[in-house]
């Protein structure tokens, strides 16, 4: 496999992730993050050559999608650090302080 014809898989998984990701699909997520991670040692196993603006643009894209991928996981990590606290009644952000841990 070329390193466009890898690039093009891996954005085509990160599209599968984020899809995955709205969803709240585990499977789906772990089938689109494994064909992913294949895509980038194909791209790795490619070589690094030159790349033209054409490889650029695909790397860029595939920046971007990972990118927003980062976001939802955030932003879902958020929103279970905000329903923990509201189940065990802390408020704030979650960090108490520890008295007499020393005594």
């Amino acid at each position: 496999m070329n390193r466009r014809d890898a690039l093009i898989t891996v954005i085509d998984a990160l599209h599968s992730e984020i899809a995955a990701l709205k969803d709240n699909d585990v499977r789906g997520l772990e089938r689109a993050t494994a064909t992913k991670l294949a895509g980038i040692e194909a791209v790795a196993a490619a070589g690094t050559g030159p790349a033209g603006s054409d490889l650029r643009e695909l790397a860029e894209e595939a920046d971007r999608l990972n990118e927003t991928c980062r976001i939802y996981v955030n932003l879902m990590a958020a929103n279970v650090r905000r329903r923990l606290q509201t189940l065990t009644g802390e408020s704030g952000g979650g960090y108490r302080p520890v008295l007499n841990a020393y005594a």
